[in-house]
């Protein structure tokens, strides 16, 4: 443990000292955390060794996958999803549920997985992470409708795939184990949870009884969140289910609340972020990706490359969006941290398929962060010019005229 946070803090303070530089180039910090884990590991030097089981790595994707979740749930109240739920209804009403078909049907018919652990896999794969998008989304010159399209996707489509996943994973783990009305009961328990402690907090603090003062309002929405966190625990509601909503809730009632812990939020949920991408690697080795084979391999590619841009396509069909568009959408599918958070999950399921599962999605989410991280620079600079044309092809028109009028000079 003492090891795991000495390399943890000196990659959190090298991760601070280039956010500049990463900002600006193909440099990616989440990517730093994985390949670092991946390096430090068993799988390579040995520095820093985890098993799937040890109780630190189930641990902090917990706390992880909540802090994200709640913060994610804040950044679409409800009068957010009201007001922009046309593009952003699109790629989650279609995109969401064709993606996982067809992530589902590539790991069925290429990879040889089972109906019910293939599904589970295209639950896995199918939400997307904004970090991998940063350039594209934090651009000005990108169309805000496009901006807001991948915002509010990637910060609902999360919570949405967890219901998926929990209940595929359900079934993978065989009729012994299979109570759908416990599985229900505790997905309805979490929602409750999610929806009445925040809003009670929030009805409580604007009474005359009750103010908060300025120093300690943003700890206001930190405290929700630690309440549901306890309640959660403490009934067996689901945890995950219970954060997200507690996150549109303090949105939507709580404006105050939402501004003032806005900041301080994303910092924590960033923090828990990079450390499970640590963890994470180091659970990968070189057998590990190497035992996927050819066919794993493939899938991994199609499931970028396929999946996503064809659900897109469909989706989008007589949406408005030009070419251009409607490519950065389909090709920023990255897969991030919700997926490492739910692979982890499914591996310490002790289900059947739980490592050939936990393989195929470690092996996806590798090549797309490190595709993903990597382009969203050069996708971001096709935005550059006013008129909505490719940076390239205004040097490409400028030398043209220049020959044009070198040779007419002559």
């Amino acid at each position: 443990m003492s090891v795991l946070l000495l390399v943890f803090a000196g990659l959190l303070l090298l991760a601070v000292l280039l956010s500049s530089l990463a900002n600006r180039t193909i440099l990616s910090t989440a990517a730093l955390f994985l390949v670092a884990g991946f390096l430090l590991g068993d799988g390579a030097l040995g520095v820093v060794s985890l098993a799937p089981d040890d109780e630190i790595v189930a641990t902090l994707a917990e706390l992880a996958l909540f802090a994200v979740l709640f913060t994610d749930g804040m950044r679409v109240g409800w009068k957010d999803l009201r007001s922009a739920w046309r593009l952003p209804g699109r790629a989650l009403g279609w995109g969401l549920p064709l993606t996982l078909v067809v992530t589902a049907l590539g790991a069925h018919y290429l990879v040889g997985l089972g109906w019910m652990e293939s599904l589970l896999i295209g639950a896995i794969l199918a939400p997307t992470d904004p970090v991998f998008a940063a350039a594209l989304v934090g651009n000005e010159k990108v169309p805000p409708r496009l901006r807001q399209l991948l915002n509010v996707e990637s910060g609902v489509n999360d919570g949405l795939a967890l219901p998926f996943v929990m209940l595929f994973l359900a079934v993978a783990a065989g009729s012994e184990s299979l109570h759908l009305g416990e599985l229900g009961l505790e997905l309805g328990l979490g929602i409750v949870i999610g929806v009445a402690v925040p809003w009670v907090a929030i009805k409580l603090e604007r009474t005359r009884w009750f103010s908060a003062s300025t120093a300690y309002e943003p700890l206001n929405a930190l405290a929700i969140g630690l309440l549901v966190l306890a309640l959660g625990k403490a009934t067996h509601g689901n945890l995950f289910l219970a954060a997200f909503c507690a996150g549109i809730t303090v949105a939507t009632f709580g404006e105050r609340q939402r501004e003032s812990f806005e900041h301080f939020g994303e910092l924590i949920a960033e923090l828990f972020k990079l450390a499970a991408l640590l963890v994470f690697g180091a659970l990968i080795s070189l057998p590990l990706l190497g035992s996927v084979g050819w066919r794993g391999w493939l899938f991994a590619i199609l499931a970028l490359v396929l999946a996503r841009p064809l659900a897109i396509w469909i989706s989008f069909l007589g949406s408005g969006l030009n070419v251009r568009e409607q490519a950065a959408v389909a090709w920023f599918g990255p897969k991030g941290f919700a997926s490492v958070v739910y692979g982890l999950i499914v591996l310490a399921s002790g289900i059947a398929a739980a490592q050939e599962v936990f393989q195929l999605v470690a092996v996806t989410i590798v090549v797309s962060i490190l595709l993903h991280s990597s382009t969203d620079i050069v996708v971001a600079r096709w935005f550059d010019d006013e008129q909505e044309v490719p940076a390239w092809y205004g040097v490409a028109r400028r030398l043209r005229e220049r020959v044009r009028k070198e040779r007419g000079a002559s």
